[in-house]
């Protein structure tokens, strides 16, 4: 396989894939699309929607051809670690939707291909390009926050009637959109965990996986030995509406984003008067997204109103150009690796009654 100037891209999996194929096909460094997508009409509506004219039904045949470079795949769960080795071991580089894998082995795996094939591979974690992400990421580099000192993520999702993959999952497998923005943030690892399982699952839920939980709670050491992160997730049994949030507690600066239709909100120390006493911190609501297109070409810009909270674009740039450049992406086999171990090992810490978990490295 001979790789171009520009990059030749498989988009896999069009329910979620077909906003990321439009973003390829706008991007200047990419030379064409293809499309695979296992239900035919579906297949070729979006096909003649998108005005791609290479279409695949089958994986097997995006994987032998040498008409691509790399393949995005945005499949069930359970497919990603099997097809993400595969795609490595053909020598064509990797994006995936989260979550990377559900064993710690499939994780090293991942990593192994990874480095023996010298091929990147980028686990497409949105959490870490959403608006807010991408301002608070700025105000901290800049020193705005100082110094860190606790970080709570959470994430509400019941996904009842979703396809059958998910039925029991358990919660603390689908946890990168929780667990990443927080260790991405502190610029950190999750080196043990402590977590506990909560709720009542009906009986059929429980079948699958062997998991009783609709919602795990876990507290994370961060490998510093000083910071601490908490994280929730829920899956099901629990009325609540959809949410992805993050909050970052600094010495002089905290931010807390709860509900995603409302405003984020900045904490900062307010002026007190002489001999005054305690401390006083204001609210700052954050009532207009953050602008930060500059980062992106101006071919792809506009895809930032999209799915997300505008974070497509961004992830689709950052694999372009690794591949381009021939450098690692940001979120590289070893990082989405981490990322994706702590919340494996806070689900084995809940079905052990919460036992102290250490979370393994992966360089």
């Amino acid at each position: 396989m001979g790789q171009t100037s520009k990059v030749r891209i498989a988009v896999v999996g069009l329910g979620f894939g077909s906003s990321f194929a439009k973003i390829y096909k706008d991007h200047p460094d990419v030379e064409y699309v293809g499309l695979c997508e296992i239900n035919e009409t579906k297949l070729h509506e979006i096909g003649d929607a998108l005005g791609i004219e290479r279409r695949h039904t089958s994986l097997d045949e995006v994987i032998a051809s040498d008409a691509y470079d790399a393949v995005h795949l945005l499949t069930p769960i359970p497919l990603h670690a099997q097809q993400s080795l595969a795609i490595l071991n053909s020598g064509k580089h990797c994006a995936c939707a989260v979550p990377m894998g559900t064993t710690l082995e499939e994780l090293q795996a991942i990593v192994d291909a990874s480095r023996t094939n010298q091929r990147n591979y980028m686990m497409m974690e949105t959490a870490v390009y959403t608006y807010y992400f991408l301002m608070v990421k700025e105000m901290v580099e800049r020193g705005e926050f100082g110094r860190i000192q606790f970080l709570r993520g959470a994430h509400y999702q019941d996904m009842e009637n979703w396809p059958a993959y998910w039925s029991g999952l358990p919660p603390m497998h689908y946890a990168t959109h929780a667990v990443s923005p927080l260790l991405a943030i502190s610029k950190s690892r999750a080196t043990k965990v402590h977590c506990f399982g909560s709720g009542y699952m009906r009986d059929e839920l429980k079948q699958k996986h062997g998991n009783p939980y609709p919602i795990e709670s876990a507290i994370f050491q961060l490998d510093d030995g000083l910071l601490s992160a908490e994280v929730t997730r829920t899956l099901f049994h629990t009325a609540r509406g959809g949410l992805e949030s993050f909050n970052v507690y600094g010495e002089e600066t905290s931010f807390e984003w709860h509900l995603h239709n409302e405003s984020p909100i900045l904490f900062k120390k307010k002026e007190q008067p002489p001999g005054a006493w305690g401390l006083q911190f204001e609210p700052h609501p954050v009532s207009e997204k953050p602008d930060f297109r500059h980062l992106l070409p101006e071919q792809i810009a506009h895809h930032v109103n999209g799915g997300h909270h505008g974070s497509h674009p961004y992830l689709v740039h950052e694999f372009i150009s690794s591949i381009v450049e021939k450098r690692n992406p940001w979120i590289d086999a070893v990082t989405s690796a981490n990322w994706t171990a702590a919340g494996i090992c806070a689900h084995q810490s809940a079905m052990n009654g919460g036992a102290e978990m250490i979370i393994p490295s992966f360089r």
